[in-house]
């Protein structure tokens, strides 16, 4: 049903029209009319007729003004023309104003009925053909969100290579370059239970929350994991930023969020990385980070709740950091001599009635378990194994039992430090041959290796410090000042040259970084391993040194 309004300064004419037309049955509402332009246009803005049918010849304000004023203010409406005026002027300024017909009076019912049956056909082919492309328009958009999630979720599970990434990227006017990356998991939960489906409208303001801080320190990509997870990548041109970004999400934003919402949120964090192509490695690494926070933070509930049930004794306690460097320093054989020793501040526990023994080992046990997870990731039934030895904690009914399960822990975890010794005995040899390869490349980074060996830099940064003793930059620079003292001794080639060879293009900081080293420069040392000492004797006295 449109909508018809009617403006004429004659009354007769507005009568007859009116009354002339069966109005319901062919399919319009007569909405009302007025006398001149001006008394008819706030009627007109009030009712917002379909269709507009208008005298040219009146008072105060003429139609064709009239029309020039509801085509600006309301240009979906048509506009009828009638005049008793066959002057081709009219007609020509009435298309200008781009009225939709144009008729002389007088005009019969039928004719008048044929006018509105055609401008109604317009509005209803304009409004349809307005609908069909705003639908494309959201199909465009949803699409377009959807190809936008799958490229994020494709990058992160390392199921695109970069070529494809950039390419799509490049197709949704996305830029994904940056000099650092960086994963970020959450997991926003609401309700008395914490369930996944309490109420959307709150995790949603609890992401929107999340969102507002990360985009103060980095350009954010994200996508929806489930109903309860998201999925964040942050890249930057500045590590600290980026820095600042894991700093707030690890110290203030759980808290803050927490409090604004009453949710709660769990965040996994991953490694920073240089290349879109170890995104992979860092949402790995996120996912992994937040199902031990979660773990644990189930695990901790069970004893810490029960805990301040007693009371607490402040005599009793466990040496928590000796511990945990006995674990990573110590002897297999010293383990029942040293459980026993860090298990006598336990010796007043009253295992049947005081619950904060329990607590003690419940919490020294999460550490351990975090620990082992820091230095030899891909622990094998972590989750099934830390409930084993919860339930074995609930079965400690005497300091001798707290004794042994100190020694048994200690077990396992020399027994994840021996399943990581040998998978990586194999990666670090093949570090170190492509390092003992490649050293003369001034470009040669920690990434390069990592892609080498098919880790991420961090794990393999991580694994080199702790299996080798030095830090990858520690052990390519002795291959390299090593390299250069035989050069030195066995050529004639100058220092500069030597520089360059061995992987350093500034000669200068090559000269210091020797000196540094050998705590003689370039030139006495070619001197003295020429006359009196060889390079074996040398490396000997310095590590006699």
């Amino acid at each position: 049903m449109k909508k018809v309004m009617l403006v004429d300064d004659e009354i007769v004419i507005r009568e007859n029209i009116r009354d002339c037309v069966d109005w319901e049955r062919e399919g319009f509402v007569y909405c009302g009319d007025a006398s001149d332009g001006e008394l008819a246009l706030p009627m007109i803005e009030s009712i917002v007729p379909d269709i507009l049918i208008t005298d040219i010849k009146m008072p105060f304000l003429n139609g064709l003004e009239l029309s020039a004023i509801v085509r600006k203010r309301l240009p979906d409406t048509k506009i009828i023309i009638l005049s008793g005026h066959d002057e081709f002027e009219y007609a020509r300024s009435a298309l200008r104003l781009g009225i939709e017909e144009y008729c002389l009076k007088p005009v019969s019912s039928a004719d008048l009925v044929a006018l509105l049956r055609s401008v109604s056909a317009k509005i209803d082919l304009e409004r349809s053909e307005k609908a069909r492309l705003e639908a494309l328009r959201e199909n465009k958009n949803e699409n377009a969100a959807l190809s936008q999630e799958k490229l994020l979720a494709d990058i992160c599970t390392g199921m695109i290579t970069t070529a494809e990434a950039l390419d799509t990227a490049s197709a949704l006017s996305l830029n994904l370059m940056a000099r650092y990356y960086v994963v970020v998991i959450t997991d926003v939960r609401c309700g008395k239970s914490h369930s996944a489906s309490i109420d959307h409208g709150v995790v949603g303001q609890a992401e929107a929350l999340i969102r507002d801080k990360f985009a103060s320190h980095a350009e954010t990509f994200e996508f929806k994991r489930s109903r309860t997870e998201r999925v964040w990548i942050l890249k930057h041109d500045t590590l600290q930023k980026l820095e600042g970004a894991l700093e707030l999400a690890q110290n203030e934003m759980k808290s803050e969020i927490e409090a604004v919402t009453g949710c709660r949120l769990a965040l996994g964090i991953g490694s920073v990385q240089e290349r879109l192509q170890h995104v992979h490695s860092s949402f790995l690494e996120a996912e992994e980070d937040k199902h031990w926070k979660r773990l644990t933070h189930s695990a901790q509930s069970r004893w810490s709740l029960r805990a301040v049930e007693g009371a607490l004794d402040p005599s009793v306690v466990l040496d928590r950091q000796r511990y945990i460097e006995f674990l990573k320093i110590g002897s297999p054989a010293d383990i029942g001599r040293v459980a026993r020793a860090l298990a006598e501040g336990l010796r007043k526990v009253d295992w049947r009635n005081d619950l904060y023994g329990f607590y003690l080992l419940n919490d020294l046990t999460l550490e351990v378990f975090q620990t082992a997870k820091n230095l030899y990731r891909n622990l094998d039934d972590a989750e099934e194994t830390l409930m084993r030895f919860q339930h074995n904690i609930g079965d400690i009914g005497s300091w001798e039992d707290a004794s042994r399960y100190l020694a048994k822990l200690a077990e396992l975890f020399w027994q994840w430090r021996g399943v990581a010794a040998d998978r990586y005995a194999d990666m670090l040899e093949q570090a170190k041959t492509y390092i003992m390869r490649n050293y003369g490349q001034d470009r040669l980074s920690l990434q390069d290796v990592a892609d080498h060996v098919c880790v991420s830099p961090s794990h393999l940064s991580k694994v080199f410090s702790q299996e080798t003793g030095q830090t990858f930059i520690e052990f390519l620079t002795s291959v390299r000042i090593r390299r250069a003292m035989e050069l030195l001794k066995t050529t004639n080639d100058k220092s500069y040259e030597i520089a360059h060879q061995v992987g350093y293009n500034d000669a200068h900081y090559f000269s210091n970084l020797f000196k540094k080293a050998t705590g003689m420069t370039t030139k006495d040392f070619r001197k003295q391993s020429r006359t009196t000492t060889t390079l074996a004797e040398w490396e000997g006295a310095t590590n006699e040194a």
